[in-house]
């Protein structure tokens, strides 16, 4: 081939291919990939060299396989899913995973994915909440079975859950120098085209800034020389500086935006590029300048994290002056760090190490944050002054201040010398946020260090504190966790791009929990038909009984506030009653039971008084029919003892008269009311009724 006919930077889908036909500088392209073609069919493409200058070099391309490419498999899933099931309370959550267990078990075909859009997008979200994560359908169904087996608060390997009931803001977090590590946001470049397109666009500025191109380092093997690179600060804040914006821009495609943006020292770079303060080329220049400016500051440094207050660790520090120790950062209200000379910080550690106080001296070439960072100011003043600063379009909230950034702050190059010179004020940002009702954290960064700080920072428990990445677990994993956690709080992603292609399809309704509301009393009734007495089919009556020897009812019963607590709300003087309406009710109960069901008239003789302890025996007695059908009716009450035997005589609480329905009005009787109201009727108010007949 000629140099003429190739571009001048040849990108592979995988970390180790750049080649750059200017300066013959190569790096080997280590697995065949699928090349993209205008067509749509995937090529397999393969760069090989055996040479290092010039364009000694060769393209392989392999013919497509012939027919269109396959569609998506079914019961396939693409990386992590996750499978999000709310329910009122933890047990309905473990029911409906159960239920969705055996549903999905029994339907071979159903897609991983479209199951995971479906219960995403198309349920609503209730108290409780959970997500089940896995890479395959096997992984999901084991997750569905352990937490449909898990107790009230039990941690299940591969789900994660939390309160639904969204509760505030959303704020992202951008991590900072010291985070740092080898291979982050490798499996993410794999795996997602959004990601790695975001990654490649920031290293396409960022690398002509730099010594070596961003992702020779980034995803250096672990033996090579440029694997040590990623801990060399104008690497290391270029390196995580792409990661982040890489994964702010997966979240944004996924449509899942912040409130508020908070970084710590280079993270707060990162959070006023997104913000729109820099372009995305003025950014990788005042990175790229930072990091290698704050590397080229004196090494006769060391920082120190020290577990006391800021005030307490500031008056430790009084004998060496400002000029030797500054306070570098304040992470938490006991989370303090310490910068300056080495002597000084070691003596500062071992006075607070001597009282008993944990302290750590931390893993860094350089004290940063401190007066050893002087030397630099001027110059990367002069740097800044050449970019183009806007105001923020997301509020940024200043690690100088600790409260919302200003847009006057955020344009000034002076902010940005303060800033690499002062204190970070993470713990302070932290709680401004709370303070604006931020109660969701996404810490973009390689770990979770941001969201441990932050954890002791807050007065209340977040709703959602989760790092998009951490170490040692997958990268799909951790991301699909990430937006479950969300989703349970709230937010609304597109899950459209989510899960592209996929589909909303029929799942198992919802695992109601059916309880009974009624109340139930503690004792079986006994069965009364074997003890010569009819039931008397009521609540407050157990058994009733004719006399043998004339046509007289007896209706007989037992109350107390054991079997009946709802008696207890009708309280007078102190006093449990009976209520009026309940003796009315007693009449009427045993007249339906002889034929005479209209209650003519009661007269109350007594109140009818519930001890707080034991129970009061009932008798209802229905008096022989006259001619018309009419029944005397009177109601008895008396004490019993524990040992079951009554105790004192009966007492007459009520008195009246039942008669057949329909009787003819006759002497003695009220007026029969056949139209309600009466008619020449006047309402009167009901309002203070009761104090007025107590007065």
């Amino acid at each position: 081939m000629r140099h003429g006919l190739l571009p001048k930077t040849l990108h592979a889908e995988t970390p180790s291919t750049h080649i750059d036909w200017e300066t013959g500088t190569l790096s080997l392209l280590t697995e065949a990939r699928d090349w993209p073609a205008t067509d749509g069919r995937p090529r397999r493409a393969g760069i090989s060299s055996f040479g290092i200058s010039g364009t000694n070099a060769h393209v392989v391309i392999e013919e497509p396989p012939a027919g269109p490419r396959a569609d998506r498999r079914p019961g396939a899933s693409s990386g992590v899913l996750p499978w999000i099931i709310t329910g009122k309370d933890q047990k309905a959550v473990r029911e409906q995973a159960e239920r969705l267990r055996g549903f999905v078990e029994a339907r071979p075909e159903l897609n991983t994915a479209d199951i995971a859009y479906s219960l995403a997008a198309g349920r609503t979200l209730l108290d409780q909440g959970a997500a089940v994560l896995g890479d395959s359908r096997t992984a999901l169904l084991k997750g569905l079975a352990a937490l449909a087996a898990s107790a009230d608060g039990e941690q299940v390997a591969a789900v994660v859950g939390t309160r639904t009931a969204r509760a505030g803001k959303v704020a992202f977090l951008f991590t900072g120098q010291g985070a740092q590590r080898l291979g982050m946001g490798r499996e993410l470049y794999k795996s997602s085209p959004v990601f790695a397109k975001a990654l490649d666009e920031v290293c396409r500025i960022l690398d002509p800034l730099l010594v070596r191109p961003i992702k020779w380092v980034l995803f250096a093997s672990e033996t090579t020389a440029d694997a040590a690179l990623i801990d060399e600060t104008a690497f290391t804040q270029a390196a995580l500086f792409a990661v982040e914006v890489a994964l702010f821009r997966l979240f944004e495609h996924y449509g899942v935006r912040p409130d508020y943006l908070l970084g710590h020292s280079l993270g707060e770079v990162t959070a006023a590029h997104l913000a729109g303060v820099l372009n995305l080329a003025d950014a990788c220049v005042l990175v790229a300048e930072r990091g290698r400016l704050m590397q080229a500051a004196r090494e006769d440094g060391a920082m120190a994290a020290i577990q006391a207050t800021e005030d307490d660790v500031r008056a430790s520090m009084l004998p060496y002056g400002e000029h030797r120790v500054a306070v570098a950062g304040v992470n938490g209200p006991r989370a303090t760090v310490i910068s300056g000379d080495e002597d000084a910080v070691e003596e500062i550690m071992a006075g607070w190490r001597a009282q008993g106080t944990p302290v750590k001296r931390l893993a860094v070439s350089h004290a940063f944050h401190s007066p050893h960072m002087d030397e630099i100011l001027d110059e990367f003043r002069d740097i800044a002054s050449e970019l183009d600063f806007r105001a923020p379009e997301i509020p940024v909230v200043s690690n100088v201040t600790g409260v919302l950034a200003t847009d006057e702050e955020l344009t000034s190059p002076d902010y940005w010398v303060r800033h690499i010179r002062g204190a970070v004020r993470f713990h302070d940002g932290v709680r401004f946020l709370e303070s604006e009702g931020v109660s969701e954290y996404l810490e973009l960064g390689p770990d979770g260090v941001l969201t441990a700080l932050a954890a002791a920072c807050l007065s209340e428990e977040a709703g959602v504190l989760v790092p998009a990445l951490r170490r040692d677990r997958s990268e799909t994993e951790t991301v699909a966790a990430s937006l479950a956690l969300l989703r349970m709080r709230g937010a609304t992603p597109d899950w459209n791009k989510v899960f592209p292609g996929a589909r909303n399809i029929e799942l198992p309704t919802y695992a109601f929990q059916r309880d009974r509301y009624w109340l139930d009393g503690p004792d079986a009734r006994p069965h009364v038909t074997g003890l010569g007495l009819d039931p008397a089919l009521h609540p407050l009556l157990g058994a009733a009984v004719g006399l043998a020897d004339r046509d007289t009812h007896v209706f007989t019963g037992s109350v107390s506030l054991r079997t009946h607590g709802w008696l207890a709300e009708h309280a007078v003087d102190g006093n449990i009653l009976m209520p009026g309406t309940a003796l009315v009710e007693l009449a009427v109960r045993a007249g339906e039971q002889v034929g005479a069901d209209r209650l003519d008239q009661l007269l109350l003789s007594a109140p009818l008084v519930l001890p707080a302890r034991g129970g009061v025996q009932l008798q209802v007695v229905v008096g022989e029919a006259d001619g018309a059908g009419r029944r005397a009716v009177e109601v008895y009450s008396r004490r019993e003892r524990e040992a079951g035997s009554g105790e004192g005589a009966w007492t007459l609480n009520a008195q009246g008269s039942l008669a057949p329905a329909g009787t003819v009005e006759g002497e003695g009787e009220g007026e029969v009311l056949a139209v309600w109201p009466p008619a020449g009727a006047q309402e009167v108010p009901l309002e203070g009724a009761y104090e007025r007949l107590a007065e």
